[in-house]
């Protein structure tokens, strides 16, 4: 079940709060674990007034103070759960706890000298997004840094994957994520059988694979080895970024391994029937025009397409074939492999 509420009890005393975010997920969870004498926030949601308000009201209703915060972790630097780390910090004191890639990540790409989106932009018009969408994606892009600030100042790393941290009085194991989010972290806890995984695995939707240009050139391929990483935890409860904590976590892991399996072979009969292709083209026949015609959701179509026909090139069941434009700019297509 996945109904919107604003405060839900969860055993241990845990709280699950679902923070609004205006685009087609509804909300992002931000859970809260109690502490010897505070609380741990877990991945607070986006910025906006909106969100601002839905903490005040919130905190109030569950007879939380602010001070008594002490500490906010993210699982991951995406806008919808690092966007208010910074002002939750204001309000707070708190330490924010974040992995170092992930922080990285975040100044990257939202920071005041940040060169993502030009490169993002140049890394999509290369592979086919026509010029008359730039502007729309550069407001979009613009619109999420907004989204993010105030950066927050103290920011501390979380350990390395398969070392410990200490959060509502008891040991958790720090467990590796990559593909969807660089540096993304889950934390299993093999007594309580319960993992927070953020967007590593969730329910009923699949999390998007996070290609950007300068980054790892295999995101699918790292997020399915993840993936199988994953799978010999031992967990009756999952809570994941969005929808509710399930169970059956394992057989949810194979879905989504399945998902994916099926996506590329539908790429492999995309390029058989329609010959080389760009990604922009490839995902105008991969996803309804109601995603290709809005900014935000192209951006992770394009995304999505593009990390899909790379992992393809590299088990050679695509080539990847960089020409020269009309306009002297590269352009990249992707065609059926050749034939041995």
């Amino acid at each position: 079940m996945n109904s919107l509420s604003t405060i839900t009890k969860l055993a241990g005393g845990w709280l699950q709060l679902k923070v609004p975010v205006p685009f087609s997920l509804r909300w992002v969870n931000s859970y809260l674990l109690p502490e010897k004498s505070g609380w741990t926030v877990i991945d607070p949601g986006l910025r906006s007034a909106e969100t601002e308000a839905f903490w005040e009201a919130a905190l109030l209703e569950a007879g939380i103070a602010w001070t008594s915060i002490e500490r906010i972790v993210l699982t991951h630097h995406h806008p919808d759960h690092y966007g208010l780390a910074g002002w939750f910090q204001e309000k707070t004191g708190a330490p924010v706890y974040l992995s170092e890639t992930g922080r990285r990540s975040a100044l990257w790409m939202w920071g005041e000298n940040e060169t993502s989106s030009g490169e993002l932009l140049a890394a999509f018009a290369a592979h086919g997004m026509p010029a008359e969408r730039e502007e729309g994606m550069k407001g979009h892009l613009r619109n999420v840094i907004g989204q993010v600030l105030p950066h927050p100042r103290d920011v501390r790393p979380l350990p390395e994957p398969g070392e410990t941290f200490e959060m509502a009085g008891t040991v958790w194991t720090l467990i590796g994520g990559e593909g969807h989010a660089p540096g993304h972290r889950s934390f299993y806890q093999p007594d309580l059988r319960r993992l927070i995984c953020g967007d590593q695995v969730l329910p009923d939707i699949t999390p998007n694979i996070g290609w950007m240009p300068g980054t790892d050139p295999d995101p699918l391929g790292s997020y399915l080895a993840s993936l199988r990483a994953m799978l010999p935890l031992e967990a009756d409860l999952a809570f994941p970024g969005h929808r509710d904590p399930f169970g059956e976590l394992r057989t949810r892991i194979g879905e989504i391994l399945a998902h994916h399996d099926e996506r590329l072979d539908r790429m492999v009969s995309l390029l058989a029937e329609w010959g080389p292709m760009t990604a922009y083209e490839t995902a105008g026949r991969l996803f309804r025009a109601k995603v290709m015609d809005d900014s935000h959701q192209l951006r992770f179509a394009m995304a999505e397409t593009i990390a899909h026909l790379e992992r393809l090139v590299l088990e050679d069941r695509a080539v990847r074939r960089e020409e020269t434009g009309a306009d002297g700019k590269p352009v990249i297509r992707y065609g059926p492999a050749v034939p041995v």
